[in-house]
């Protein structure tokens, strides 16, 4: 627990969440979903990492995901996938993507980062569209988040999403190659 507080205390400074939107109070599960206090490394958190990568854009779609583990333990995903979009449905797929290995890992506790103040906003309810490409990939994400006890999206400044940027444009750089080492 002291090692994965360290490395998020360094790479993301940035602790606390933003405020829910009264829509998503007004929507809310459970309270613990929502928390705007500083979450605290604890048995059973993880923290990940997505990104989305559309060359050209629009284009072939590239998705990165780094997971941590409480333990500490690195799953890195580098996966070009057989959609086409715009950057911000590479977005949105990532995203998803980190979603899904996470509960495939069996986490139940999340904080995921992503630079994408878009899909950010989208899945968390803070914003619409009436893009229906767009629309049926933020349910999907939506459905998702249902399956976590806490799970906090947060926006990250790009340079601090390096290495799940880093992943998502090897998976274009690489032929139909996918460097995946997710559970």
């Amino acid at each position: 627990a002291k090692r994965l507080l360290k490395s998020v205390k360094i790479n993301h400074p940035r602790s606390m969440s933003r405020k829910p939107s009264l829509r998503q109070l007004r929507n809310a599960e459970s309270p613990s979903r929502l928390s705007t206090s500083l979450v605290l490394p604890s048995a059973d958190l993880w923290s990940g990492w997505f990104d989305g990568s559309a060359a050209p854009n629009p284009g072939r779609i590239g998705i990165g995901v780094l997971l941590i583990s409480p333990g500490g333990e690195r799953f890195n995903t580098s996966l070009k996938t057989s959609f086409h979009g715009c950057s911000n449905e590479a977005e949105l797929h990532a995203l998803i993507a980190a979603l899904e290995f996470a509960l495939e890992a069996s986490c139940r506790r999340l904080i995921l980062h992503g630079d994408s103040q878009v899909a950010i906003r989208y899945v968390d309810g803070e914003d619409q569209t009436r893009i229906p490409r767009l629309t049926s990939l933020i349910v999907t994400a939506q459905r998702l988040q249902a399956h976590f006890d806490l799970l906090q999206l947060r926006w990250v400044p790009r340079h601090r999403n390096a290495e799940a940027d880093q992943l998502s444009r090897a998976a274009l750089g690489s032929a139909c190659e996918s460097l995946s080492s997710h559970p």
